[in-house]
């Protein structure tokens, strides 16, 4: 916080102890959100690149490295897993510090991740590299979503949300391109990860003269066991489904362990915070919300499907249509183009109708149409129809992902804002997380098997097969072994996309049972007094809490209170 902050103090006798809600935030106009939002993007634009840039520049980095097919995804799952793990306990920070100290804290955190991967001279020291970034990231993931909503009210926040979806369109056609130009160009590799740090650098300072939010001052009792124990019951499992299939059997000994302390961990976990912590960093009673209990497992499974299936986009067009990086980055146009549209266009018109469900329904209709259609391709497939269905499932991602957040985001209090928005990003993080590991392994023994027979086919002498879990340097093959490989990852990718479809359909189930509330223009809701237990009570009261409003931007007397009632969606 600056030292020209001010505080201002609202109680009420009733409030129970150790509870408190936002106070009326104050209102922005349309450019000063405009400065402030500069800053998140460029934050949220470092977020999507550190995934992005790094994609085509993948194999180059497995071959270089000396890695495998399980070293490729753990690249990827290392910062899926960190992010992950960390998102709730970002968001649950949100509600009790300064957001804008939370965001730079992030951007730092990542920018070390990227140094270090930078100059990573060993697999096992990028993994490591990944993790710190996947802190990073995770920080990013949810703290954006949560200062908007400190911003703008829902019904508003479509229209920025169209922001958002441009900008993850931008890092998502841009890093692959600019990924594939440095892995290409004497910078190498190494190149795409220092290519975040001056942007990191210009969204910090955007944020530091730009941003100025009221910070909630809430009693500070910080559930270090409850995140402790998600953490590491999240991480159980990612481990599990990440090495399973490869470095030990689906059916094992070590599988049954891995699962029993996963499962242990995780109950402990929901104990702790349904039963101990006053401050929990998942509060349970979130759930008790229907549109939050349906969004949160589309959530999961849509990451599931989303990022299971397309992280491996980039190793088709490279590897089973011998594309350079910088050629394969092109291909991502297609899809990007269709995910830009589609959030753009949905986020403006649901702020002029309030009305968002038809979208979430009509985008998940076109993501298990896209997953469909990509399931058929292979080493031959005509590059035109590859771009068409990836266009289709473009559009389909951009009318879902930032419109199930906003869903959520409809139904809760502003004191709650932060943990909200950060479960929805968790929960799909968490299915992205899982579908890389489980669809990569998939991917693996597919292609595995498939060079083998093929091998033992040709009359080959076993050196092929041998190799076949390892990334291959096309370049340095055979005619006759290069064909292998090239078949059998066409094939294979066009099978885990297969295997997605089933999660895009439960997804659409999960989607179709949540009830439409239409969106509020408010920014917060009435926010009932809770007991000890966190469970409303009878009668809503004026809430108690301490408001640090920043020197740049006084709080208006009344702003957004509404007659009774009148904070209510309408």
């Amino acid at each position: 916080m600056d030292r020209a902050d001010t505080t201002v103090t609202l109680t009420s006798p009733t409030e129970p102890p150790g509870s408190s809600a936002t106070a009326p935030a104050p209102q922005m106009s349309h450019r000063e959100v405009l400065e402030a939002l500069s800053g998140l993007l460029l934050a949220m634009f470092v977020a999507m690149l550190s995934s992005t840039v790094v994609t085509n520049a993948l194999p180059r980095i497995v071959t270089d490295l000396e890695g495998s097919q399980t070293g490729y995804t753990w690249v990827v799952v290392a910062t899926l897993l960190a992010m992950t793990a960390t998102t709730p306990i970002w968001g649950k920070l949100a509600d009790l510090f300064s957001k804008k100290l939370l965001v730079q804290t992030a951007l730092v955190i990542y920018s070390i991740g990227s140094l270090i991967a930078g100059f990573a001279t060993s697999m096992e020291m990028l993994i490591g590299a990944r993790v710190v970034q996947g802190l990073g990231v995770g920080g990013l993931t949810a703290l954006v979503q949560v200062v908007i909503a400190s911003m703008v009210s829902p019904r508003e926040r479509g229209r920025y949300s169209g922001y958002i979806g441009a900008v993850f369109a931008l890092a998502t056609v841009s890093g692959p391109l600019i990924g594939g130009l440095i892995v290409d160009s004497p910078l190498g590799w190494r190149g795409t990860f220092f290519v975040g740090l001056p942007v990191a650098a210009l969204a910090f300072a955007v944020l530091q003269v730009k941003l100025h939010l009221p910070v909630v001052k809430r009693p500070v009792k910080i559930d270090y066991l409850g995140a402790t124990l998600i953490v590491a019951g999240v991480s159980i499992l990612l481990v599990w489904v990440s090495l399973a299939g490869q470095q030990f059997a689906w059916a094992s000994a070590t599988t049954a362990v891995l699962v029993a302390a996963g499962v242990v961990v995780i109950g402990a976990a929901l104990y702790v915070e349904g039963r101990v912590a006053s401050e929990p960093v998942v509060p349970l009673r979130l759930f008790r919300d229907r549109t939050t209990s349906l969004a949160t497992l589309a959530s999961v499974l849509i990451g599931l499907a989303m990022f299971g299936s397309t992280v491996y986009l980039s190793q088709y067009f490279q590897l089973a249509r011998g594309m350079s990086p910088t050629h394969a980055g092109l291909m991502s146009i297609a899809m990007v183009g269709g995910l830009l549209v589609s959030s753009i266009s949905t986020g403006r018109i649901i702020s002029a109708t309030g009305y968002w469900k038809r979208y979430l329904v009509g985008g998940m209709v076109l993501v298990i149409t896209g997953l469909a259609l990509l399931s058929t391709i292979d080493e031959q497939t005509s590059l035109v129809l590859v771009g068409l269905f990836m266009a289709v499932l473009g559009l389909g991602l951009g009318a879902t992902m930032q419109n199930l957040v906003l869903a959520v985001q409809n139904n809760t209090a502003q004191a709650d804002m932060g943990a909200a928005s950060s479960v929805v990003a968790f929960f799909r993080s968490m299915g992205g997380s899982i579908g890389v590991s489980v669809l990569g392994a998939i991917l693996s023994s597919r292609v595995a098997s498939t060079v083998a027979e093929a091998t033992a086919a040709a009359g080959g002498s076993g050196a092929v097969e041998h190799e076949s879990h390892a990334i291959p340097d096309l370049s340095t093959l055979p005619a006759p072994a290069r064909a292998i490989f090239e078949s059998a990852f066409g094939e294979a990718t066009g099978h885990i996309f297969l295997v997605a479809v089933p999660f895009a359909v439960l997804a659409l189930l999960a989607v179709l049972g949540i009830r439409e509330v239409p969106l509020r223009t408010t920014l917060d809701v009435d926010s009932p007094a809770r007991d000890a237990d966190g469970v409303p009570t009878a009668a809503a009261t004026e809430p108690s809490v301490e408001v640090a409003a920043d020197s740049h931007e006084a709080a208006p007397a009344g702003a957004h209170r509404g007659e009774s009632g009148g904070r209510h969606a309408r």
